[in-house]
């Protein structure tokens, strides 16, 4: 059995990103679901209501970003999924997949929408036409025509491809990471974001040489080579000219630039002895400028020393385990793999 959509108003829309959702609804879409947290960072639960108590303790918000579980839904099939290259949108299709698979809503009712990403014009900077993940296509990157042109060709996904996602956003969840890094560094057909997805999760892993000895994740070790004895925002890291700043640029582009004072301020509470002090900032109503930011000499220790056990970090959530976690002892090999400590 197949489902087509003779119009676009008669069918549930979903939308990873919230220009996305406006724009469908320009377009005539009449039920749009805003699905669009970044789950490259965080918690992910299996659960609905553990995923969404879980994001909100993350984020410190009870804001209602997202939609996909929200009662007031009204899942009127067909349901067509908006969904372009980027990673965050990639991992939020195979949440929806499982969402819609726990609701009972029958595969061949759910039409999956993949856009290519818009090639780079030709005034595109070089930090755009180098960077190493996609994460910032949007399906509104498309011209209205395109996307009536694609609904009106849309077909459910084969049942295997549609069951693979949904198995993706288990094993994603898991608190053992190793089954999901496994699928991503082999593969699993139809879902070629696997493999630039770890690229840019194992970045938030602490490192261990063959030798053993433990480092920062690539995103603490960028922020803490930004950081230095004076005071700084997060905003002025982000901004500053530096070869390190673009690794951290990369990195935001796909975490959110709210992460960064997130992770500061991960590093500012933890341990008595913190590697990183805070003061008050410039600007108490703009959270990249609220607050000011130094290294101390254990920090500075940590940065070129490394580290003498995973616990001189903070931990930090990523899907469904953690990183620098005593209970999760992880780490990056220097081939790539994660393992056990």
């Amino acid at each position: 059995m197949t489902t087509s959509i003779p119009d676009i108003r008669e069918a549930t829309h979903v939308a990873f990103d919230a220009l996305t959702a406006e724009h469908l609804l320009e377009i005539g879409a009449a039920n749009v679901v805003r699905a669009s947290e970044r789950l490259v960072v965080g918690p992910s639960r299996r659960s609905a209501q553990e995923n969404i108590r879980a994001r909100q303790m993350w984020w410190s918000s009870s804001e209602a970003w997202d939609r996909l579980y929200s009662s007031e839904v009204h899942w009127e099939p067909p349901v067509v999924l908006w969904v372009s290259a980027s990673l965050h949108e990639r991992v939020n299709l195979w949440r929806a997949c499982s969402w819609l698979h726990q609701l009972g809503i029958a595969h061949h009712d759910v039409l999956v929408l993949d856009f290519e990403p818009v090639p780079p014009s030709a005034t595109a900077s070089r930090e755009v036409l180098t960077r190493p993940f996609t994460c910032s296509e949007s399906v509104s990157d498309h011209p209205d025509e395109i996307l009536l042109e694609r609904i009106g060709k849309a077909r459910p996904w084969p049942r295997e491809r549609y069951e693979r996602a949904v198995r993706l956003w288990d094993s994603y969840v898991d608190e053992n990471p190793l089954p999901f890094v496994e699928s991503c560094v082999h593969g699993v057909e139809g879902f070629p974001e696997l493999a630039p997805l770890w690229a840019l999760l194992s970045c938030f892993f602490p490192r261990r040489t063959t030798e053993g000895t433990l480092h920062l994740s690539r995103f603490d070790e960028i922020t803490f080579a930004l950081l230095s004895s004076e005071w700084q925002t997060a905003l002025a890291l982000a901004v500053c000219k530096s070869e390190a700043r673009i690794g951290l640029w990369h990195l935001l582009s796909c975490t959110g630039d709210l992460f960064l004072p997130r992770r500061l301020e991960h590093w500012a509470d933890h341990d008595s002895s913190a590697a990183v002090e805070r003061a008050p900032g410039p600007n108490p109503d703009v959270p990249m400028k609220s607050l000011v930011y130094r290294l101390t000499e254990r920090g500075m220790r940590l940065r070129d020393k490394g580290l003498e056990q995973l616990t001189d970090a903070p931990s930090l959530p990523i899907a469904g385990t953690e990183a620098y976690s005593a209970s999760s002892p992880w780490v990056l090999l220097e081939d790539g793999r994660l393992a056990r400590l």
